[in-house]
């Protein structure tokens, strides 16, 4: 049976995967939006935070004298770069990226949460700190995106419209 550190050790490994799984999916979709400049901005400020938080995460695994699964991490990626290679495939990548953005956003809230959790547990009130510090980045993220959803659709339906009158998307 594993102890509490061990299953700390064990979703820090999984939320840094989660990171590095993020960060491959956000930088395909921003190579694809052109049209959607302030969701591509937004995107690119948050890989930033994206790297932030890996390191984060890395720091807690080697204070506590572990390191990140590059398997996990390798597994995470090819995952991404799946789904980034099936965005360039569907007319309607930017309204499934967004969508997928903001479910990943919020699976990233609970594995914070349950980090912090697990944290207090042990009592590692540095890597409860680290890990509120990419809670609130994150909510902020989702935040960000459950705003702008209405809009981006809009604009999207707009654009949408206009190429099947011939214009281009």
């Amino acid at each position: 049976m594993a102890t509490n550190e061990e299953h700390l050790r064990d979703w820090l490994r999984d939320a840094h995967a989660m990171e590095r799984q993020a960060e491959t999916m956000m930088t395909a979709m921003c190579e694809r939006i052109e049209n959607y400049p302030p969701v591509r901005d937004k995107l690119r400020e948050h890989i930033a935070e994206t790297r932030t938080q890996a390191q984060r995460l890395e720091s807690c695994l080697a204070r506590l004298g572990d390191d990140s699964s590059t398997l996990k991490d390798l597994a995470g990626r090819a995952a991404a770069f799946g789904q980034g290679l099936g965005g360039m495939f569907v007319s309607d990548e930017i309204i499934k990226g967004a969508l997928a953005s903001f479910a990943f956003e919020n699976l990233e809230i609970a594995s914070y949460t349950i980090l912090i959790a697990a944290a207090e547990a042990v009592g590692d009130a540095e890597t409860r700190d680290l890990c509120e510090q990419s809670l609130r980045e994150e909510q902020a993220m989702a935040a960000w995106l459950a705003e702008h959803l209405p809009a981006l659709t809009k604009k999207y339906l707009v654009r949408d419209e206009v190429m099947e009158e011939g214009g281009k998307r």
